[in-house]
């Protein structure tokens, strides 16, 4: 299982550096390479949207745009705004988390309310809130929004760790040979907390791909023509009864790589257990 996660997050991976365009005019190195149609053409032969067929193997949108170019394309959105949101949470939730872990006292009361404050709150309400504000959505402003919103889950599981590390032998070593507070929480406790942490931002990767598409089914995503899961799903509810494989598609790509980084956080859980990693093999 672990294996088939890590397979299915490589390919997604894959398939979204294979994404990205350049040139003129701009042309990814799927549509160069594999693909007949552009995500951005409209094919005016067929009256959308086509059932699949020899040219349009996943059929075309209600705009006569090729649904496997899509499709394909969107892995790059879903991917970009995942991985970069949880990227910018990842560092804030180190950084806060060791820092109120080892200094304690007021410092870490204030911090660690301001962690609450957002985990009282789902987030998916509070970055439609935040990004509703704004005039004009954008990827930029999904990834930035999630990123600062989903930290605090990680902070309070960082302090937790240094929480329990910082009494250890090794770090009192380490304040014995006189290194200072910084020192000590950011070169000795935090790398030895990154694990649980690691784990933790992998299923937070999941939950923004999720997050993004629920956005984009909003229109507070990435916005047309841009291909985007969640909006391929918005742009095909119209005819779910009359052409289910508009929104089976995309839901499915969906589920296929959240599911892929679940199932690989969980194999990263087994693999990063101390637990695990000190048992003998007797078989």
């Amino acid at each position: 299982m672990v294996l088939a996660g890590a397979a299915v997050v490589a390919a997604a991976v894959l398939v979204s550096f294979a994404a990205v365009e350049w040139g003129d005019p701009p042309r990814s190195l799927l549509g160069r390479v594999l693909l007949r149609h552009s995500p951005y053409e409209t094919d005016r032969e067929v009256s959308p949207p086509s059932p699949p067929d020899a040219e349009h193997f996943l059929g075309t949108d209600p705009l006569g745009r090729d649904v496997l170019s899509r499709l394909l394309h969107g892995a790059r959105v879903s991917l970009v705004v995942g991985v970069t949101a949880e990227m910018i949470a990842l560092i804030l939730g180190l950084g806060v988390g060791a820092l109120a872990g080892y200094r304690g006292g007021r410092i870490d009361a204030l911090l660690m309310r301001g962690a609450d404050l957002l985990l009282a709150f789902p987030v998916p309400l509070l970055a439609m809130g935040a990004i509703a504000v704004f005039e004009s959505p954008s990827l930029t402003l999904v990834f930035v929004v999630l990123g600062l919103m989903g930290w605090g889950g990680i902070a309070r599981l960082v302090r937790g760790e240094v929480l329990s590390l910082r009494e250890r032998e090794f770090a009192d070593a380490a304040r014995a040979l006189g290194a200072g507070t910084g020192r000590i929480a950011f070169r000795h406790l935090l790398p030895n907390a990154l694990a649980p942490a690691l784990v933790t931002a992998t299923v937070g990767v999941a939950g923004n791909i999720l997050t993004e598409a629920w956005l984009s089914f909003l229109g507070l995503g990435a916005q047309p023509p841009t291909p985007s899961w969640g909006g391929m799903i918005a742009e095909a509810q119209a005819y779910l009864t009359t052409r289910p494989w508009l929104c089976v598609y995309p839901g499915l790509a969906l589920a296929l790589t959240v599911g892929g980084f679940l199932i690989l956080a969980d194999g990263l859980r087994a693999a990063l257990d101390p637990r695990r990693r000190g048992r003998t093999w007797t078989g």
